[in-house]
């Protein structure tokens, strides 16, 4: 694996015009680490299942969830996963049966690559559902604009695109501003799962290492 931002390839230009807050393709205000990436195609699937004009808040946290877990769920004490993934259930308004046979489909991918992360979600996604292409790429709501660019103002590391300094985006940092949302009751119930923040904002602040790609 490479260090993010050091692989000028055509994946990682297309990353760099990753739409902004609104949804547009115009100039990137940020890029996304891999793994974010991979959440926020499947945060797309899940809005568009349920007939949704815009990406929600809920839909890039359960992308967040089923594609990056392991990453994550150290934030979680074992005993509370299973609360965590029951709440992620509800708030993204799908059935268990639904929701589990994702999560196998996702393993099953995953474990094809011998426990290794070069499993590819675009895979996964033709797998779950088979539709036609969408004229117009989903919108991100103005929550999930707003929580983005948060974790804008927040991210300790930085790219350059377009001759500009932009910052990158990792699933810490998006958790984070996630959690910090006080006002929102996703931020609210996130609290009740046991989240620990404190090592949250510790890790997306100064992680010991930079991104990957």
């Amino acid at each position: 694996m490479k260090l993010f931002g050091r692989k000028d390839d055509a994946a990682s230009g297309a990353r760099r015009k990753h739409a902004d807050g609104n949804g547009n393709s115009a100039r990137a205000s940020h890029r996304l680490t891999l793994d974010l990436t991979r959440a926020e195609k499947f945060a797309a699937m899940l809005a568009k299942s349920r007939a949704s004009h815009v990406v929600e808040v809920a839909d890039f946290l359960a992308g967040m969830y089923i594609c990056d877990w392991d990453r994550l769920s150290k934030y979680w004490e074992a005993k509370n996963h299973e609360e965590v993934e029951t709440f992620l259930q509800r708030i993204c308004q799908m059935s268990p049966q639904r929701w589990h046979s994702w999560i196998q489909l996702y393993d099953q991918e995953r474990h094809k690559e011998d426990g290794r992360r070069g499993w590819r979600l675009l895979s996964l996604l033709s797998r779950l559902k088979k539709e036609p292409p969408s004229e117009q790429p989903l919108q991100q709501s103005a929550a999930l604009g707003a929580v983005l660019r948060q974790a804008e103002q927040i991210a300790p590391f930085r790219d350059t695109a377009e001759g500009r300094s932009i910052p990158i985006l990792t699933s810490e940092s998006v958790l984070l501003c996630i959690a910090r949302n006080y006002g929102s009751e996703i931020s609210r119930k996130l609290a009740a799962t046991g989240l620990d923040a404190a090592k949250l904002e510790k890790d997306a602040l100064f992680p010991k290492r930079a991104p990957l790609a």
